[in-house]
């Protein structure tokens, strides 16, 4: 068993060096540029094996990746990209990073479809998820179609009922998200059936 253990530490030192070239920009060759920021070095290899749509950006088509080696994702702000690079080069991030960036980088996890991002966030939402954050996930689920997501923070929503809609934010959430309110309404509606 010790030796197992010792195998895995051992792996996952390895795999810490691809962190380290991100971090060091280490013969990085191409450029990520955020929607507000300065770009990020990377490279190609990481994003096309993380991700089939970067994949597909990066293939030789002229059509595809422009000439000057450089992308970019105008949707995610700086930070939330450089979070989003050092989960693809190792497969986690800090937990600060987690609470500020999670539905920014689920919704790029869904867009650019890294499958394994998708899952962490996700879980995340799901581990987190309370009254005070349940129509924020609502929202999210919607935008990046997670059924999971969706269901269980309805069931949230539902269960806090009276301390959810009362508030200015519920009210916000109810004029930007119509259809999302009578999906709640007919939830409710339904529940109160049986």
């Amino acid at each position: 068993m010790k030796e197992v253990e010792q195998g895995v530490h051992n792996k996952i030192g390895f795999l810490d060096s691809f962190v380290l070239a991100f971090r060091e920009g280490l013969h990085t060759d191409i450029l990520v540029k955020p929607g507000t920021g300065p770009a990020i070095p990377a490279h190609k290899a990481i994003l096309a094996t993380r991700s089939v749509i970067f994949k597909t950006m990066l293939s030789s088509d002229e059509c595809k990746a422009p000439a000057n080696e450089t992308i970019t994702l105008p949707e995610l702000k700086h930070e939330e990209l450089k979070c989003l690079l050092e989960f693809l080069y190792s497969g986690s991030l800090a937990t600060d990073d987690v609470e500020k960036h999670t539905y920014s980088l689920l919704i790029a996890a869904d867009k650019y479809e890294i499958g394994f991002l998708r899952e962490f966030c996700e879980q995340r939402l799901l581990e987190s998820l309370d009254s005070a954050n349940a129509l924020e996930v609502l929202e999210v689920s919607g935008v990046c179609s997670s059924g999971l997501l969706r269901k269980q923070a309805m069931n949230c929503i539902i269960k806090n009922l009276e301390f959810i809609v009362y508030t200015e934010r519920y009210e916000a959430f109810a004029i930007k998200n119509p259809h999302l309110n009578v999906e709640i309404l007919r939830t409710l509606m339904e529940m109160k059936r049986f």
